[in-house]
C-alpha cells in the first residue's frame, strides 16, 4: 500500500494556549470547541481570535453538538447527564444516562433527524491498563433512552453520513473504525469493520464529500484520510498528539486539528496549556454530521 500524501506543509497554527481541545464542531462560521480540564466551551475564529461562549460543571471528558432546532447540547462525560442549552442561556438536563452506566461518557454526535448517539460508558482503568468496552446510548427526539450497541474497544470520535443511513466509530483500542447501519428508528445493526488502520489509534473524526474519514491520532501525533476498506490517502504530521479534527471554514474544505502534548490520562488535568488548534487544506469538504454547516440539517 502507498504512503498517504503529506500536507504537513499547509499545516499552520491558528490558536495556542489551550488546555486540551476537544469535541471540535464548526458552527455558525467558527470553530466550536471544548477545552478539557477548564470546563470551557470555546469558538475560534479562522484568524485565531477566540472567546470563551460557555463554561458547564464538568472538567472532562465533555462534548458538545447542536439539536437540529439550535439548541446546544453537552454531554458532561463524568456526571452522567447530557445538558441542554436553553434560548436564555440557562443548562438543563436533556437525559440522564446515569441509569445505563456509572463510568464517564465520551463522544456526541446529532445526527439529521435530531436522533443523538452517545458512547463511553466502559469501566475506568487501574494504572496502566485500557478502558473496559464501552457502549453506545440513542436518545430519541421524543427522549426515549436506550442502549444501541456494546462492547466497543475504547469509543472515541463518532459521524454519521449525510444520507443518516451509517454511523461511524472510532474504536481507539481496537485500532480501527466500525460502522453500523442505522434504522429508521435510529437502532444500529450490521455492525462491520469499516477501515482497519494498522498501527493507528483514532481518536476524533470527521467525513468528506468524497466518502472518506479524517481521523486524529494521539501517539502518532498525525491526522489521517482513509477510505472505506483502509487504504490511507493524506495525512498531517504535528508535533504533539492529535486529539480531534472538524472539517470547516467558508467552504468546508480547512481541515481543523486540536492538538496538545500527551502526558498520560494522569496528567490530564494540569496547569499545562499545550493545547493548539491547527488547520490545513484538505481536498474535499466536510460532510454529514457533526457537520461543518450550521445550516445543513435535514
Amino acid at each position: 500500500m502507498p504512503s498517504p500524501r503529506s500536507v504537513t506543509e499547509n499545516a499552520k497554527v491558528i490558536t495556542g494556549g489551550l488546555a486540551f481541545g476537544e469535541s471540535p464542531r464548526w458552527h455558525e462560521g467558527r470553530l466550536w470547541l471544548c477545552n478539557w480540564g477548564t470546563g470551557e466551551i470555546v469558538a475560534v475564529d479562522e484568524g485565531g481570535k477566540s472567546k470563551v461562549m460557555l463554561t458547564v460543571p464538568a472538567v472532562l471528558p465533555y462534548s458538545i453538538d447542536w439539536l437540529p432546532d439550535g439548541r446546544l447540547l453537552v454531554i458532561s462525560g463524568r456526571e452522567g447527564l447530557l445538558l441542554r442549552q436553553e434560548a436564555d442561556g440557562t443548562l438543563v438536563t436533556h437525559a440522564d444516562l446515569r441509569q445505563l452506566s456509572k463510568n464517564p461518557w465520551n463522544e456526541i454526535v446529532v445526527d439529521g433527524r435530531g436522533n443523538v448517539y452517545v458512547n463511553g460508558g466502559g469501566p475506568v482503568p487501574a494504572p496502566g491498563e485500557h478502558f473496559g468496552p464501552g457502549t453506545i446510548v440513542l436518545i430519541m427526539p421524543d427522549g426515549a433512552v436506550r442502549q444501541v450497541a456494546e462492547n466497543i474497544a475504547f469509543a472515541n470520535g463518532m459521524a454519521v453520513t449525510p444520507d443518516n443511513k451509517t454511523l461511524i466509530v472510532a474504536e481507539s483500542h481496537a485500532r480501527r473504525l466500525t460502522a453500523f447501519d442505522i434504522g429508521d428508528d435510529g437502532e444500529l445493526s450490521n455492525r462491520r469493520v469499516w477501515a482497519d488502520l494498522g498501527n493507528d489509534y483514532p481518536d476524533g473524526i470527521c467525513l468528506d464529500a468524497e466518502g472518506c474519514v479524517w481521523y486524529a491520532d494521539v501517539p502518532n501525533r498525525h491526522c489521517v484520510r482513509v477510505r472505506e476498506g483502509g487504504t490511507k490517502l493524506d495525512r498531517v504530521e504535528v508535533d504533539r498528539g492529535c486529539f480531534a479534527c472538524m472539517l470547516g471554514g467558508a467552504d468546508g474544505r480547512t481541515l481543523f486539528i486540536t492538538a496538545a502534548e500527551w502526558r498520560g490520562f494522569e496528567h490530564m488535568v494540569s496547569d499545562a496549556r499545550t493545547g493548539q488548534v491547527l488547520s490545513a487544506e484538505a481536498p474535499a469538504p466536510g460532510i454529514g454530521w457533526p457537520s461543518y454547516s450550521s445550516g445543513n440539517r435535514w
